[in-house]
């Protein structure tokens, strides 16, 4: 009995690490796999364009932080687009590198950028345009917005929520340097403000084509790809819906009812007036 118990734990073990074995070795060939999640373009990032639209409707689209470039011709209408949010302060940034062929004069180069409504927006500082000289080898451009207002009046021309389109070209020339190659490289950086800037009231749908239609969605559906100017920023919309404001709201009121609590009770004294002999 002793002896087939002695048998039976020798084929037991003897079993136990042949499938070790086997298992080990399975596992050494899936791990020397290529794995898919390593593979290029699966780590969630877009790369880069690297060109640019020709008018509001063929828009690149681009993302905040990330520099776009675009190989064109001067004389070219360059157009890219991305999405900013109420609250946020949008710095876009242009570098046109020249050719290095002889020119016959000097030029101005322009960078316009629209808001959904295709609403020229006036920049709050920067410069917006420049003439460069003959001989120059390239030029840089920059705008910053007014804080993006998560409502304003019909009338007002308040930067609101939605796709901003940025145009970039050349505004004057020689006519013989049309046609010349150039190199442009496009960025956009955006700041959110704070609850300083908000308002009472927000929009109905961000300013981004297509917001008015009946059934989005169902568009989407039957459109080859989605287009480029109807993206949305990470996490989506907020339309002004939270900010700051309501924590200092919150805290100004907690700070009035401590003072009014503390005026009380160093201006109430205890009652009887000092005048008064203690027995009346």
């Amino acid at each position: 009995m002793r002896t087939l118990r002695t048998l039976t734990a020798a084929v037991l073990t003897t079993a136990a690490l042949a499938g070790a074995a086997l298992f080990g070795t399975a596992g050494t060939a899936f791990a020397d796999s290529p794995s898919p999640s390593t593979s290029a373009g699966t780590d969630g990032e877009a790369p880069a364009p690297t060109e640019a639209g020709t008018s509001f409707r063929t828009a690149t689209a681009i993302t905040p932080d990330q520099r776009a470039t675009a190989d064109a011709s001067t004389g070219d209408y360059l157009y890219w687009v991305l999405p900013v949010d109420a609250g946020q302060r949008a710095t876009v940034k242009a570098k046109v590198t020249l050719p290095q062929s002889a020119r016959h004069g000097s030029a101005t180069w322009q960078l316009d950028v629209y808001d959904g409504l295709r609403r020229r927006q006036a920049c709050q500082y920067g410069a917006q345009t420049r003439a460069v000289a003959r001989d120059a080898g390239s030029v840089e451009l920059s705008c910053t917005l007014r804080t993006v207002r998560a409502w304003a009046e019909p009338w007002a021309n308040d930067p609101l929520p939605g796709s901003y389109y940025l145009r970039l070209t050349v505004v004057d020339l020689p006519k013989d340097d049309l046609g010349l190659p150039v190199h442009a490289e496009v960025d956009a950086a955006l700041a959110d403000q704070g609850g300083a800037h908000d308002v009472d009231g927000a929009l109905a749908a961000p300013l981004v084509p297509g917001a008015s239609t009946a059934s989005p969605e169902a568009q989407e559906s039957t459109a080859p790809g989605k287009p480029a100017a109807l993206g949305e920023p990470d996490g989506g919309w907020s339309s002004g819906g939270w900010s700051d404001r309501w924590i200092w709201t919150a805290a100004g009121g907690l700070l009035a009812a401590l003072g009014g609590i503390a005026g009380y009770r160093f201006t109430g004294g205890s009652g009887r007036p000092s005048r008064m002999p203690p027995g009346a």
